[in-house]
């Protein structure tokens, strides 16, 4: 049943590539559909899926499991944290941008993938009928639309369905594989690797250069290691060898085999392989498959929205569990209705797949450059691989990798420069973040004191005493929050018992519940409490109040106030301090404006916002 599942949520994006790979392989160069060229593509093809998926990903990235999550950003955390024991600081902080700089990547793929996806679907309906062509883009649309409204509801409500549907689906690509394939089985020739090296060696640069297209056959290869955490490495392993694998390869086959025959079918031989009377149905199957495929990319992005606003390298913004059950069914409403603009304009201006291949896979080989180099570094660091091992196996995958990249670079000026920029709109955004927070964190660190002596302080000059509980929120763990102090300064008066909170991100996707928080009473009354959480979870004031009362510390909600900072931040325009690194006027003005409409704390965190009390802060930076 997790296979079933995994096969509905993880194979979507590589699963409809039959829809537009091959015709792009030779469509978009001017390559004829000879015999050798055919066969040479199809060789390209099979040793592809075998040496990135089976090979790369299958058997040695989905070992570099952060606690059972994968991904670009688990995979960086991992990295970074196998460097912690040792003085690299200047070989994390480059793990941690190349992590950085591949899940910022990820959302220009996630713009791409449905748009493709739905127009290679849509564009079906000509072979049923030629007068649908005025019809594809409304369609297109319209499907879309209906993509993005549902995300509201959670995939929980259809993702029953998402595994047999896509089975239906790869079990159509099989069958229609093996009807093109039973005319002329001449094609199992093309299992052979050498007909891949002929390939290049008759055709020379041309075909280097068609690698980029060939490359539309693993695009989804990231999603499978990204979505390992849902239902583990051995139900996908399953899916992938069992029914996935197989019916690409049949179909990819079966399209070759049907080019052999009838050249002149390289317009669209997916569709022209299935008989006249299975063309509607295929169009239905192949829509709903593609609506799968952008599911699965969309929840991807949201899934690493979370973790980029927990490890800090993005403002708060709202998020809607939609499922009490699955902590990793989310909805972002930003984020996907920012990606629904972003789609609705790549249809409209790109209009056709043809054209958006052109622009596609780019920002997968990037991703996969860099899912290799930090995958090395677990293997070296965490595995305990010697030099040699690991050079030799991910060496071997980061060469295939940056062929790939390099035949893609063509495609920058053909549309491929669309996820490029989204990709580093989104970097600049998340570097901004983090840079800014840092030096937020200074400029209120000066302002503070520590902890233990401001305990002396209040021991030596007793304070008028509140009744009830104050909890005060911080993310400093090590001194005392302005707001208290100002509190302090100005109101001249004390809660009877006053928390400090810091909530903390690991670099770990869970936190068990029993390692939630530590608790340290400084003087009596008087409690410093640090609350850990994993990057794919989401802090909640309840469940911190809940483990604090584990701990025999119950602290009355209905009694107690929550006491937050709330920044307002001043681009500085005076002289630059030189003993510490600044960022540019620009970036300033730029995290200004992040942090003025990052989500306030009182709904992020759920506290009852009739018992809050938020002290206004100006901040230079």
């Amino acid at each position: 049943m997790l296979s079933l599942g995994a096969l509905g949520v993880v194979f979507g994006d590589i699963g409809t590539s039959p829809l537009y790979a091959l015709r792009e392989c030779f469509g978009e160069y001017g390559l004829a559909a000879t015999p050798e060229n055919v066969i040479g593509i199809l060789s390209l093809i099979f040793w592809t899926l075998i040496l990135v998926i089976c090979i790369k990903y299958m058997a040695y990235v989905m070992r570099a499991d952060n606690r059972g999550e994968g991904g670009i950003l688990s995979l960086m955390a991992l990295a970074v944290r196998s460097q912690m024991s040792k003085d690299v600081t200047q070989r994390r902080w480059i793990m941690t941008i190349l992590g950085l700089f591949g899940a910022a990547l990820l959302y220009g793929d996630g713009v791409i993938t449905p748009a493709i996806s739905v127009l290679s679907a849509m564009e079906g309906l000509t072979y049923v009928a030629p007068s649908f062509e005025p019809f594809i883009i409304p369609l297109a649309i319209f499907v879309i639309n209906a993509v993005f409204l549902m995300q509201k509801y959670g995939t929980g409500r259809i993702g029953v369905i998402f595994g047999p549907l896509l089975l239906v689906w790869f079990t159509a690509l099989a069958a229609l594989g093996i009807n093109g394939m039973i005319e002329n089985p001449h094609i199992f020739e093309a299992l052979l690797p050498h007909h891949a090296i002929e390939f290049f060696m008759r055709n020379g640069w041309h075909g280097f250069i068609v690698l980029g297209s060939v490359f539309l056959v693993v695009t989804g290869g990231e999603a499978l290691y990204a979505d390992m955490g849902h239902f583990g490495k051995r139900p996908i392993r399953l899916a992938w060898f069992f029914v996935a694998l197989p019916a690409l390869t049949l179909n990819y086959f079966g399209q070759g085999a049907l080019l052999l025959n009838n050249p002149e079918a390289i317009s669209n031989p997916f569709y022209l392989l299935a008989p006249k009377w299975a063309l509607l149905p295929m169009v239905i199957l192949a829509t709903m498959a593609t609506v799968i495929a952008s599911q699965a990319l969309i929840s991807g992005v949201f899934s690493i929205t979370r973790q980029a606003i927990q490890l800090g390298f993005c403002p708060r913004i709202s998020i809607v569990h939609t499922s009490s059950q699955e902590i990793g069914q989310i909805y972002v409403p930003a984020v996907n209705w920012a990606l629904f603009v972003g789609v609705i304009w790549l249809v409209l201006t790109f209009k056709t797949s043809s054209n958006l291949a052109a622009a596609y896979g780019i920002a997968v080989t990037a991703t996969m450059v860099i899912t290799t180099i930090l995958a090395y570094e677990v293997a070296r660091q965490k595995w305990n691989w010697s030099l040699l091992k690991a050079s030799g196996i991910f060496g071997a995958f980061l060469i295939m990798d940056l062929a790939f990249f390099g035949a893609s670079i063509r495609k920058v000026s053909h549309g491929g420069w669309v996820p490029l920029v989204i990709g580093a709109v989104i970097y600049l955004l998340m570097t901004t973040w983090q840079k800014g927070r840092q030096v937020l964190f200074r400029r209120l660190k000066e302002r503070s004191m520590p902890i233990e002596d401001f305990c002396q302080k209040l021991l030596r000059e007793p304070p008028l005493r509140a009744p009830g509980t104050a909890i005060y929120m911080t993310g400093d763990p090590w001194g005392v929050p302005v707001p208290l102090l100002h509190n302090l300064k100005h109101n001249k008066v004390l809660h009877q018992r006053v928390a400090i909170l810091t909530i903390q991100t690991r670099e770990v996707p869970f936190v068990s519940k029993n390692e939630r928080i530590s608790i340290q009473e400084v003087i009596p009354n008087m409690y410093r409490i640090l609350a850990y959480y994993g990057f794919m979870e989401t802090p909640k004031m309840k469940h911190i109040l809940e483990a604090c009362r584990q701990r025999d510390i119950n602290f009355n909600v209905n009694e107690t106030t929550f006491v937050l900072g709330r920044e307002t931040i001043i681009a500085d325009k005076g002289p630059r301090r030189t003993e510490e690194p600044q960022m540019p006027h620009w970036r300033e003005r730029l995290f200004a404006v992040m942090s003025k409409n990052a989500q306030r704390p009182t709904a992020f965190f759920r506290i009852p916002p009739n018992q809050v009390i938020e002290v206004g802060i100006q901040v230079e930076i």
